[in-house]
């Protein structure tokens, strides 16, 4: 595994992001949504740093299950908090298609939101399939596929305090055990 982003940097990072944020919205309620379940870590990091009253909720996006490449999309907002004339920041973990931002986004719009925000952790270099940018991004990285601070693979590495990227043998032994 090669560590891409520290511990220390992950931190650093999010404290700008919040800072970034709390600019933006200055001291306005907000409504943080978080997109399970890769954001999680980054959500709670991000929340208790942000100033305005705020009011959390979760929706659940997958499009990995199982692979390191992104397929159909699945959305789950049995979880959500009501949405409607509120100002809405959907808070994701990376920036990869962009096919998850846009669709949550465009679902926030659909539940009434006022407004809708985005910010994540990673923002990949590549070319992105939608035309959303995200609003807030902690880092850039390079496409290459990363764990750690909540991202997985076969539901492992979301517990490294650090963001790393796991090597092609890596991705065959995790495969391998995740069957056993």
């Amino acid at each position: 595994m090669r560590v891409l982003l520290s511990e220390t940097e992950l931190i650093d990072g999010v404290e700008r992001l919040a800072r970034e944020i709390d600019a933006y919205y200055d001291s306005r309620p907000l409504t943080v949504i978080a997109i399970m379940t890769g954001s999680l870590v980054l959500f709670a990091d991000l929340i208790r740093r942000l100033s305005m009253p705020q009011r959390v909720g979760v929706i659940r996006a997958s499009s990995y299950r199982g692979g390191t490449k992104s397929g159909e999309l699945k959305v789950d907002a049995e979880m959500m908090i009501d949405v409607a004339d509120r100002d809405v920041l959907l808070v994701d973990d990376i920036f990869d298609t962009g096919k998850t931002l846009d669709r949550i986004s465009e679902l926030m719009h659909q539940f009434g939101a006022a407004t809708v925000r985005t910010a994540v952790l990673l923002h990949k270099r590549r070319d992105h399939s939608v035309e959303l940018r995200p609003d807030f991004v902690a880092f850039e990285i390079p496409d290459e596929f990363v764990v750690g601070y909540g991202l997985d693979y076969l539901d492992m590495y979301r517990n490294l305090p650090y963001l790393a990227v796991l090597e092609p043998e890596e991705i065959e032994a995790t495969a391998a055990q995740a069957k056993t």
